[in-house]
């Protein structure tokens, strides 16, 4: 832009029937909400051709790029607080102050974006549902990332935000390990990042 702002562009690309849901989900509730540690919307294209987001332009990229890349260095035990309890105070405002409820379904370290400062910003919501003050869940087909999906959601279908605590705590064992929740050497014994967690609260 001529005052030096810069832009994120999401193209929704389509893949499915319900590529048209997940955009319009993603507009309304991005449209409606605003926290520190939340993308900020600032437009959108909707034409038969493209249907773009345009976001303030994060340069931190995403929590997965710097835990699982080069930059992993950068992530010192104040940086990966400072962008857990970030990302948690993101989504403690969907659950607690949206009217109605934001369910995020989707937490994970691709969906956690950073800024120049290493403040995280909960991003991706076009499998969110929005739960109104009277529901205590929502019945729906399974949907999210494997590794991060609690077992009684998986089993179900019905998801409330324990769901989102639950692949927020995955999250948290993610940064604090440095390991995927579905890393190769969990997966050769059976285990994902929870299971093999497990042993070590015993004698915490």
């Amino acid at each position: 832009m001529d005052d030096g702002s810069e832009f994120a562009l999401k193209r929704i690309v389509k893949m499915n029937e319900g590529f048209d849901r997940f955009f319009e989900r993603e507009l309304e509730i991005l449209g409606s909400i605003k926290h520190r540690h939340l993308v900020n919307l600032r437009g959108y294209c909707n034409s038969p051709t493209s249907k773009l987001l345009i976001y303030d332009y994060l340069p931190g990229g995403s929590l997965d790029e710097v835990l699982h890349g080069k930059r992993s260095e950068q992530l010192d035990w104040d940086a990966r607080l400072n962008i857990i309890v970030g990302a948690a105070k993101g989504l403690a405002y969907l659950h607690h102050d949206c009217s109605p409820r934001i369910i995020h379904r989707d937490i994970k370290s691709s969906n956690i974006l950073l800024d120049g400062n290493l403040e995280s910003r909960v991003s991706d919501f076009g499998l969110a549902k929005l739960l109104e003050d009277e529901e205590s869940h929502i019945t729906t087909i399974v949907a999210g990332t494997f590794g991060y999906l609690a077992p009684e959601y998986m089993q179900s279908g019905r998801a409330t935000e324990k769901t989102d605590v639950y692949s927020f705590g995955v999250l948290v064992l993610e940064v604090l390990s440095g390991k995927r929740p579905t890393d190769a050497s969990f997966i050769e014994k059976g285990l994902n990042i929870v299971g093999w967690v497990g042993p070590f609260t015993l004698y915490s």
